[in-house]
């Protein structure tokens, strides 16, 4: 089999360690492995793979005459917009984990269960999508595929990990330095920055990575994000509106059909998918899946997924397992 150089980029965060933690555990064909992060992280040594790696400052030069085959990003959309270039002139192949190159018209962004096609022996970078849009098209997809949809309505509440580290620190500590309010016992309607519609940044990755993914920019989307004081793990609303009647049983099955879902739907014993259960899988749970009467051809699905996992660094490993093979 053969074996690539790879280098992780953001290796010192909560993605870039999990990233770390998923090409060990896929057994990813690693010859050498580079750790680049900030100056603050810079010799700091991680393990992988039983060996000590010193971490390395991330600067112009990282890419160069360095025999990189494979770069894969998680340290924000100012790091990725900068180095990402000069890593692809040099020849590297590019995952990028932050939004900034996701509704890039010549960047594909990529659900492997979904359009790995979209890959070819060409592509130098492939965007990942948001966590939260990654969990919600899977559960879409093969509604989408055998329903005309005519209208999505997304409710996320989000886990306080998708904030990072400091986050987590102010759920632990009950502070409030990531954010303008505590989130211990709070719920926080807002992630990211708002834009000039009155939507945040969020709101508006979803409703456009969305469209993007499931190749049909005329979809009606509209989202709510909320920020809720919950450890790991996001749970989704998704209120569909299609335009014929259809039968549950059927939904259900091809939920059930649809690689990388698993649906966990019984009432009777409620059992239905929670944020504790579904840590530490890479699958998205589906449930409460009912009708919505308040429109005649409406669906009302309860989706949850580990947002580091799958709704991160799995999906990027997955990338980046497609992106050398082709």
């Amino acid at each position: 089999m053969k074996e690539f150089n790879v280098a992780v980029v953001g290796a010192t965060g909560l993605v870039g360690r999990k990233i770390l933690e998923i090409l060990d555990e896929r057994n990813f064909p690693i010859k050498n492995l580079r750790a680049l992060a900030s100056e603050k992280s810079a010799g700091n040594k991680i393990k992988f793979r039983g060996e000590d790696v010193t971490v390395e400052k991330l600067d112009e030069n990282s890419f160069s005459n360095k025999d990189i085959d494979l770069a894969l990003f998680s340290a924000g959309g100012a790091v990725s917009e900068k180095y990402i270039p000069i890593a692809i002139k040099n020849g590297v192949k590019c995952v990028d984990n932050s939004s900034f190159f996701r509704m890039h018209n010549d960047v594909i962004l990529v659900v492997p269960e979904i359009n790995k096609d979209k890959i070819t022996k060409d592509t130098m970078l492939i965007a990942n999508p948001n966590c939260s849009t990654i969990q919600s098209v899977l559960a879409l997809k093969p509604i989408f595929d055998n329903f005309n949809i005519k209208r999505i309505v997304y409710n996320t509440y989000q886990a306080v990990s998708g904030g990072g580290e400091r986050a987590l620190e102010d759920l632990y500590n009950k502070t409030n330095y990531k954010w303008k309010y505590k989130i211990f016992n709070n719920v926080l309607p807002q992630i990211d920055d708002f834009t000039e519609n009155g939507y945040t940044k969020e709101e508006m990755k979803m409703i456009n990575e969305t469209r993007k993914i499931l190749g049909d920019d005329s979809l009606k989307i509209t989202a709510t994000t909320a920020r809720v004081p919950v450890e790991n793990s996001h749970a989704i609303s998704i209120n569909i509106e299609l335009d014929k009647d259809f039968d549950l049983d059927y939904i259900k099955k091809i939920l059930e059909n649809q690689e990388g879902v698993k649906v966990v739907d019984d009432i009777e014993n409620e059992l239905y998918p929670l944020p504790t259960k579904a840590t530490g899988y890479d699958d998205v749970f589906v449930g409460r899946i009912r009708r919505d009467y308040s429109l005649e051809y409406g669906l009302n699905l309860w989706c949850v997924a580990d947002n580091i996992r799958k709704g991160a660094a799995t999906n990027a490993v997955e990338n980046a397992e497609l992106l050398m093979e082709v």
